[in-house]
């Protein structure tokens, strides 16, 4: 039995953006099954039926929101089940989808991998329908930013482009969606996590880009090693002619490639020979040796943070390779707007800029924030472990943190970890009530000319549904107190 069938194929040869092979679509009436029914397996599922493909979806779940897309997917013609997963109509089909969200040890990708059935995630099966070129964007951070800020450059230089992939807060839809909605763009960019890559067979993307490598995940990982394992199947089917944009001031990074086929470029803000850096105040490019393209004032983005540069010179060295003029990518980089819950200013009062960074869920992203703002700060630090040490945190801190607020369930391994035997980085108030009281602390410890940070490093499920949730009552805290946009 086919377990990667000729249309997933293709992506191991992939031809020029204008010169799709002429497999692009999968051949029609091949039996498609699809584990979960999130927002990933029902845009699976609509794709492969919009191709009169027969479909079954199965999800071990029983809840009244399923049952309502499952009652959606039947009238288009979709067999669904919920509450279990029929394993031998599972086995029977020609290709197997796979959920990001279930976890690599469910019982039933356990009885697949058992059985030798191979199975591919949700981005790989959209781009089984895609007929132009692939931009593949992933990082532990960093790379939600980076995708948007490629698709904004494309669009700003007048070339189509649709985004899609693990682009969270309904800031873009699945891969799957993303075809739907845009079936003939000629430019596809993904933003990919590792739990997606995980996923992937043949996936080979024309540009490849990563933002940022470090420890993440480790509540679903067995190890850090593991959880980049995941990250390097982005290169997995590098040709000679793919195209790999990597951010250099981050060493794992470059090492993550190892020697996959292909032309590196790489972007970093402090040395003078890479293809993105920044000269004298200014992004510049260098796609051809001896040519500098001169982008614009680093005053002149509309992004808060030192690695946020970084972010738009690795969007904008993308954008360049995908086509994109010199005048598109300058208009684009000059309107793009901060993203919810990135380095957000949210409010000011009484002289104190709030800063809406709810998106960072890991030491990583918070040691980039703190180290990208040179403003006086009180810092938010706390929610749900994830088992992570906290102590890389105290350098950062060290610069210009004048108060750190801990709260949540990580507050007291981050008092530990940041206090303890060592002279804390800064003074730590440890909050044992709420997020509120947490943001009033944080506040009252606050100076004319501070900047109020939320950054928590952990993530947000000990007292929300999630990170916006998080950031979306930190900026309702800003409002109550009077602040101003």
């Amino acid at each position: 039995m086919s377990r990667a069938p000729d249309a997933h194929d293709r992506t191991k040869s992939r031809g020029d953006a204008g010169a799709p092979p002429a497999d692009a679509h999968p051949s029609p009436a091949r039996p498609v099954s699809i584990i979960g029914l999130g927002a990933s397996g029902r845009a699976a599922a609509r794709l492969a039926l919009a191709h009169g493909e027969p479909v079954y979806v199965s999800d071990t779940r029983t809840d009244a929101r399923l049952e309502s897309a499952a009652r959606e997917l039947r009238t288009l013609g979709a067999h669904i089940e919920l509450g279990r997963h029929d394993l031998d109509r599972i086995e029977a089909s020609t290709l197997v989808v796979v959920s990001p969200g279930i976890p690599p040890d469910a019982p039933v990708l356990r009885h697949l991998e058992a059985r030798g059935i191979e199975w591919i995630g949700e981005p790989e099966f959209a781009v089984g329908f895609h007929q132009g070129a692939l931009i593949a964007i992933t990082g532990t951070n960093g790379k939600t930013t980076t995708a948007l800020l490629v698709t904004h450059l494309l669009h700003a230089a007048g070339i189509d482009a649709v985004l899609g992939g693990n682009v969270g807060g309904g800031l873009a839809p699945a891969a799957s969606e993303a075809l739907l909605e845009a079936p003939d763009a000629p430019w596809l960019i993904l933003e990919m996590s590792s739990f997606q890559l995980a996923g992937t067979r043949h996936f080979a993307p024309d540009i490849g880009v990563v933002t940022s490598l470090a420890p993440d995940h480790l509540d679903r990982y067995p190890s850090l090693e593991a959880y980049y394992a995941d990250k390097a199947r982005l290169f997995r089917n590098a040709r000679p002619e793919s195209r790999w944009v990597l951010n250099a001031d981050n060493p794992r990074v470059p090492a993550l490639a190892g020697d996959a086929p292909g032309t590196r470029l790489t972007v970093g803000l402090d040395a003078s020979d890479h293809q993105g850096r920044i000269e004298a105040g200014v992004l510049v490019l260098e796609v051809e040796a001896g040519r500098p393209e001169p982008l614009v004032p680093v005053d002149d983005l509309g992004i808060l943070g030192r690695h946020n540069l970084r972010n738009a010179l690795l969007a904008a060295l993308t954008a360049r390779l995908a086509g994109a003029s010199l005048e598109g990518i300058r208009r684009g980089l000059r309107s793009f707007r901060p993203l919810p819950h990135r380095m957000e200013p949210v409010g000011e009062v009484k002289g104190v800029l709030w800063v809406n960074d709810s998106k960072a869920t890991n030491v990583e992203a918070t040691g980039a924030a703190l180290e990208s703002l040179d403003r006086p700060m009180v810092v938010l630090l706390g929610g749900k472990d994830k088992g992570e040490d906290f102590t890389p945190l105290r350098h950062a801190l060290a610069r210009s943190t004048r108060v750190a607020v801990l709260y949540g369930e990580a507050r007291g391994r981050l008092e530990s970890a940041l206090g303890g035997a060592e002279a804390p980085p800064c003074p730590l108030l440890r909050e044992d009530r709420g997020f509120d009281e947490a943001v009033d602390r944080a506040f009252d410890a606050c100076e004319p000319g501070d900047l109020l940070l939320l950054s928590p490093a952990c993530a947000s499920f000990d007292l929300f549904e999630n990170y916006e949730a998080r950031g979306r009552r930190f900026a309702e805290l800003a409002r109550a107190a009077g602040g101003t946009p």
